[in-house]
């Protein structure tokens, strides 16, 4: 067929067609236009909202294979299908049933009760509630509270807090003077409020010195049950003899296992750190007078994690209302 004839034919068609479908075509025209436009070469990228308009005008016009250039014909109704399985998900969502949900505060005070209770069930702690003046469902109680062990057990700190009271902690730490002597420090360290019983400072340690220090230290029936020490030489062969003779039991560690005694290591950490690490010790005098004023600031002032944030002699909160902040410096400053 000539060109003129289908020239002919194609504006015979174009009188023939409404203005609805002219409308459409010129939209579907332009829009593919701008499209073409606006993308960089090799990149075309349809949005939503254009993927939107292909699938409406499948909808409403039924020329709209022969007008889309920039994809196929089987991608607009992909869309539509795609459009459609997002339009009954939509409309068959799950509606919001059953009992509106607990406070936060109220499901961490759950939480921190079972914690603390591990024995016990949904119902005594719903009992629990009760008494402080929640209502609140039982069964809500046991959701929060989650799947019961078969054996309910305490954690690591509830059990070494409980077991570890009647024990005691000692070991010996060297400190060197300005004139290059060495002096041994003994510390026993009571676990119990992490008091420091005894110190004691000597050049040269000896078995029968150390047994007269467990004496001083544990007067009157204070000894403790249980005594945690390293393998040293200067406690001497008789050293277990004399705990038994008072009512203790001696713990030893492993030769080369410090980290076995670890709460008297942690505090001769604290006593290099916080105190003879910034400072010159001349004799053995000032070596002691040093660690008394220390061990004032130890267990008066120093706020330590493991008790609270409290001190080893616990110390009363002062409100501003007292009076000013005064600085108080302790162990020379």
């Amino acid at each position: 067929m000539r060109p003129s004839i289908t020239a002919i034919f194609a504006v015979i068609r174009s009188t023939l067609r409404t203005r609805a479908e002219l409308a459409a075509e010129i939209l579907a025209l332009r829009h593919q236009l701008a499209i073409l436009q606006q993308a960089a070469p090799r990149r075309l990228r349809l949005s939503r909202a254009d993927r939107l308009l292909w699938v409406l005008l499948s909808r409403v016009w039924s020329g709209w294979r022969d007008a889309v250039q920039i994809v196929q014909p089987a991608t607009v109704v992909r869309w539509h299908r795609r459009l459609f399985a997002w339009q009954w998900r939509w409309r068959s969502r799950p509606t919001r049933l059953g009992r509106p949900p607990i406070a936060v505060d109220i499901r961490v005070l759950i939480c921190k009760i079972h914690r603390a209770n591990p024995l016990w069930g949904a119902p005594r702690l719903h009992g629990e509630l009760q008494k402080l003046g929640l209502e609140i469902g039982e069964t809500t109680v046991a959701k929060y509270l989650g799947r019961r062990p078969s054996s309910p057990s305490p954690t690591w700190r509830t059990f070494l807090r409980t077991h570890l009271s009647p024990c005691a902690w000692m070991d010996f730490f060297t400190v060197t003077t300005a004139t290059f002597r060495v002096l041994f420090v003994l510390v026993i360290l009571s676990h119990d409020r992490r008091r420091v019983v005894h110190v004691k400072v000597t050049d040269h340690p000896t078995a029968a010195w150390t047994r007269q220090q467990i004496r001083e230290a544990f007067p009157d029936q204070t000894a403790p049950a249980y005594v945690v020490r390293d393998r040293d030489g200067c406690y001497g062969p008789d050293f277990g003899r004399l705990l038994q003779s008072v009512g203790m039991e001696e713990i030893l560690i492993a030769p080369p296992a410090p980290w076995q005694n670890p709460f008297v290591e942690r505090l001769i950490g604290t006593i290099r750190r916080e105190c003879l690490d910034h400072i010159i010790v001349w004799n053995e005098r000032s070596l002691r007078r040093t660690l008394a004023r220390f061990l004032d600031y130890y267990h008066e002032c120093r706020t330590h994690l493991s008790l609270e944030k409290d001190a080893p002699i616990p110390r009363a909160a002062e409100s501003p209302a007292s009076g000013a902040i005064v600085q108080i410096p302790h162990v020379g400053g």
